[in-house]
C-alpha cells in the first residue's frame, strides 16, 4: 500500500472544495461497520426520488438516485453541467466557455427583445455567497445576490432592500424571468440512430434505383445506383461517415456547380452496384421500430426535407409514408405536430409536418435528435416570448459558492433557458460542502423514505409512464444497500406499478434482487447493465477497492440472463493507455454469459476529479502516467477533460475512431446490439390499494 492511501479507499485524500464546507451532523439512525475512516450516513430529506436528466450524453430521461456518494472507492465520478446556448444552436457547459466563444444573447429591437449572436469577451470565477432560486418548472438556479435576471419588470437583482443604503430592484415570489425554461435531454445516439439518420436522408434527400439488363444467357441483371447530393457538408459528411461505418465507401464528386442563383451541389455515390443494393436495403423501413431508429430518422429527414425560417420548423415531403412516420416518430417524444398541405394542385402534393409549441419546442427538437446542418438550427431575430413556468418560488441562501461568469457583446446570455448575466454553479458531492475525494466515499447521504416517495409519484395522476434509471449518479448496490434496502424496495414499488426501469451496477447484489427483476421483465419492463472496466483483478481492486470482481460481475450476467432478465455490458470507464485493450475480451466473455446488449464510456475526468486520476496514475503506474494522460489529451482535443456534449462521452480524432471500430467489430462478432432494448410502458397500472412501507420494511 502506498503512502497516503487506506484501506477499501480510491482517493488518497480530499481536494479543497470548491465552496465552502457546511456544519453536518451525523445521523444516529445508522452505523458504519467498515474500517477506518469510517463511513458515515446522513439522512437526506427530498420531496421527490425521481430525478430529471438534462445531460445531452446520457441515455435517459428520469432516475431514481437513493444515495448520493458512493462507498465503491472507484477513482473517477461524474459532475453536473450547467448549460449555455451556443451560436450553433448546440448547448455547452458555462464553466468551459473561452473568450472568442460565439453564443446567444438578447437586445432591444422595438418593443421586443429578440435573440442575437454575440461573442465571450471575459471569463472568470470567483467566490462569494450564493442563493438557490427555484422556479415554478423546477429550475433551479444558484447565483450570487448581485446577480442580475431579466424578468417581465425588467433586470432585477437576486436580493436587495426595499428601502436605505440596500435598496434595489431584487426578485420576489411574483417575479417571472424570461427565457424558453429548462433545456431538455439530449439523447444519445443509440444503436440504431446511424440507420434511422441515413433512412431519413438518403429517403428525403437521395436518389435510389435500379437499371435492369441482359445478361450474356439473356436472364435479367440489375444494376444498382445510389447518389445523394446536398448543399451542406455537414449532412454530406455525416452520412458519408455513417455509411463507412457499415462498409459502403461513397465516391465524393460536384453535383452541380456554383452559379449566379444557385449554390453548388457536392454529392457522394456508391462505388460499385452492390454497394448501391446494400443502401437499398440498409434503408428499408424496419418491421420494429427502435428508440434510436426515431431519433436518427428525425434528424436525418430534418436535414434532407426540414426548414425552420421565421420561428416555423417544418419537414415537407410528397411520400405518405415518410410524412407518416415522420408524425409518428415526433409524437412519441411528445412533440405538436399538425399537417399542413402545399401544392394541392400537383400530381404529387406536398405534405408538411409543423412542430407546434414555439422556440422551446423547436429547441427541444434540435438537442433531442441533433441534426448535422447547424445552419438550419439560428434563432437570431426570434422574439424573446416564451409559455414557459418560469415564475420566481423560493429564493434561499445556501452560504459562499465559487461561482463562474462571463461578459458578453450583449452584457447577457442565456443559460439553463433564462435571459442571464452571471452563471450559477454545478450541483455535485461538493454542493454539500464536502470534498469530491475521501468525502465523496466516506459520507454517504440516503433517502431513506425513496420507496414512499416513488410509490406517492406513480400513483399520481399527473405521472406519465417512463423509463426510470437506477441510479443515474451512484451505485444503486453500493455496499450500505446490503443492510438498508432502499434499492429493493424501490424495485418493489416498481414491479406493483409495473414502470419499466433499467440499473446500472457494478456490483454482484443486484442478483439478490433477481425475483423482482424477473417479475418485471415478463412485462418487457427491465433491463440490468452490469459495468467492467478491466479483467485485472489487480488492476480492478486498485480502481474500485469495494465493487465486485470481474468474475463476480460476469456471474451476475450469466444469473440474470437465466432468469430470462435482459442484461448488457457497459465497458466504463475505458482508461486509454491502460485498459483500453480489454474492450474486445470484455465484450466476448460478456456475451459468453448472456449479455445481449453492449457500450461503453470514455473516462472523463473533470474538475477535482482529475487530479485524484493524476495521483492514483502517479502512485500505481508512474510509467504509464505520462501515456494515459497524453492519450487522454488527443481524445479531448489537447486537454484531460472535454466538456463539449456529443464528445466528451466518447471522445474525437484519430485515436477515437479504431477505439469506436473495435468496439463495433467485437459487438458484431459476438452478437451482441442485435436487438432492441426498448423497455414498455404498455403494462404500467396504478394498483387500486397501494399499502404502506416502512423505513426499513422487510422485503
Amino acid at each position: 500500500m502506498t503512502s497516503g492511501q487506506l484501506p477499501g479507499r480510491g482517493a488518497t485524500g480530499n481536494p479543497p472544495n470548491r465552496f465552502v464546507p457546511l456544519s453536518l451532523e451525523r445521523e444516529a439512525w445508522v452505523e458504519a461497520e467498515d474500517p477506518a475512516p469510517r463511513t458515515h450516513f446522513y439522512r437526506e430529506a427530498s420531496r421527490s426520488i425521481i430525478a430529471t436528466n438534462a445531460s445531452p450524453d446520457v441515455g435517459f430521461e428520469a432516475s431514481i438516485n437513493p444515495y448520493r456518494g458512493c462507498e465503491n472507492g472507484c477513482t473517477y465520478c461524474m459532475c453536473g453541467q450547467s448549460p449555455v446556448l451556443m451560436a450553433d444552436g448546440t448547448l455547452s457547459p458555462i464553466a468551459d466557455i473561452t473568450v472568442g466563444n460565439e453564443i446567444y444573447g438578447t437586445v432591444r429591437q422595438g418593443w421586443y427583445r429578440k435573440y442575437v449572436k454575440t461573442r465571450v469577451l471575459a471569463h472568470w470565477q470567483i467566490a462569494k455567497p450564493a442563493f438557490r432560486i427555484t422556479l415554478q418548472d423546477g429550475t433551479e438556479l444558484v447565483t450570487s445576490g448581485d446577480h442580475r435576471f431579466l424578468t417581465l419588470r425588467g433586470w432585477k437583482f437576486v436580493t436587495g432592500r426595499e428601502q436605505g443604503r440596500g435598496r434595489r430592484p431584487h426578485l420576489t415570489m411574483n417575479d417571472e424571468l424570461l427565457g424558453v425554461g429548462g433545456f431538455s435531454v439530449q439523447l444519445p445516439k443509440l444503436d440504431d440512430y446511424e440507420i434511422g439518420y441515413l433512412s431519413g436522408m438518403i429517403r428525403g434527400d437521395g436518389h435510389l434505383g435500379f437499371q435492369e439488363y441482359k445478361k450474356q444467357r439473356g436472364q435479367l441483371g440489375r444494376s444498382y445506383r445510389f447518389r445523394l447530393a446536398l448543399i451542406d457538408d455537414e449532412g454530406l459528411n455525416r452520412a458519408s461517415t455513417y455509411l463507412n461505418h457499415f462498409g459502403v465507401r461513397g465516391a465524393r464528386f460536384v453535383f452541380q456547380r456554383a452559379s449566379e442563383t444557385t449554390k453548388e451541389l457536392r454529392a457522394i455515390r456508391a462505388t460499385s452496384s452492390n454497394d448501391a443494393q446494400y443502401v437499398t436495403k440498409l434503408v428499408c423501413w424496419p418491421e420494429r421500430v427502435s428508440l434510436g431508429w426515431s431519433v436518427g430518422f428525425l434528424a436525418g429527414i430534418f436535414d434532407a426535407e426540414g426548414s425552420y425560417s421565421g420561428g416555423i420548423l417544418r419537414i415537407a415531403n410528397t411520400d405518405p409514408t415518410i410524412i407518416e412516420t415522420t408524425v409518428r416518430s415526433m409524437r412519441r417524444f411528445g412533440f405538436d405536430v399538425v399537417l399542413e398541405n402545399q401544392a394541392k394542385n400537383r400530381a404529387k402534393p406536398i405534405t408538411s409536418v409543423r412542430v407546434r409549441g414555439g422556440l422551446k419546442e423547436h429547441l427541444r427538437f434540435f438537442h433531442t435528435v441533433d441534426p448535422a446542418i447547424l445552419r438550419k438550427r439560428n434563432i437570431e431575430g426570434q422574439a424573446l416570448k416564451s409559455s414557459a413556468r418560469l415564475r420566481v418560488v423560493s429564493i434561499e441562501p445556501i452560504g459562499r459558492r465559487t461561482l463562474f461568469d462571463i461578459t458578453t457583446g450583449t452584457g447577457d446570455f442565456i443559460a439553463n433557458g433564462v435571459v442571464s448575466h452571471n452563471c450559477y454553479a454545478r450541483p455535485t458531492h461538493e454542493y454539500f460542502g464536502l470534498s469530491a475525494g475521501r468525502d465523496f466515499e466516506t459520507k454517504i447521504f440516503v433517502k431513506g423514505d425513496a420507496p414512499e416517495l416513488l410509490r406517492r409519484e406513480l400513483a399520481s395522476p399527473k405521472w406519465e409512464p417512463k423509463v426510470l434509471v437506477m441510479s443515474g449518479v451512484t451505485d444503486p448496490y453500493q455496499p450500505v444497500e446490503r443492510r438498508l434496502r432502499v434499492t429493493r424496495r424501490c424495485l418493489k414499488v416498481l414491479a406493483e406499478f409495473r414502470n419499466p426501469v433499467a440499473i446500472i451496477t457494478k456490483n454482484h447484489m443486484v442478483t439478490r434482487d433477481i425475483d423482482l427483476l424477473s417479475e418485471l421483465a415478463q412485462y418487457g419492463a427491465v433491463a440490468v447493465n452490469l459495468s467492467v472496466t478491466t479483467l485485472d483483478r489487480k488492476l480492478q481492486r486498485m480502481m474500485e477497492p469495494r465493487a465486485s470482481t470481474p468474475e463476480r460481475r460476469l456471474e451476475a450476467i450469466r444469473k440474470c440472463a437465466e432468469a430470462g432478465i435482459p442484461v448488457g455490458v457497459m465497458v466504463a470507464p475505458v482508461i486509454p493507455g491502460l485498459t483500453d485493450h480489454e474492450m474486445p475480451q470484455i465484450l466476448e466473455r460478456a456475451a459468453t454469459a448472456g449479455a445481449e446488449r453492449a457500450g461503453y464510456v470514455l473516462l472523463r475526468l473533470p474538475y477535482a476529479v482529475k487530479d485524484l486520476f493524476e495521483d492514483w496514475l502517479e502512485r500505481h503506474y508512474p510509467d504509464r502516467k505520462e501515456k494515459v494522460l497524453n492519450r487522454l489529451r488527443d481524445l479531448h482535443g489537447g486537454r484531460l477533460y472535454d466538456p463539449r456534449f456529443g464528445s466528451r462521452m466518447r471522445g474525437a480524432g484519430p485515436f477515437a475512431e479504431p477505439m469506436e471500430q473495435m468496439f463495433d467489430v467485437a459487438c458484431r462478432r459476438h452478437g451482441l446490439n442485435r436487438r432492441s432494448s426498448d423497455l414498455s410502458v404498455a403494462f404500467f397500472r396504478r394498483p387500486e390499494t397501494t399499502g404502506e412501507l416502512g423505513l426499513f420494511g422487510n422485503s
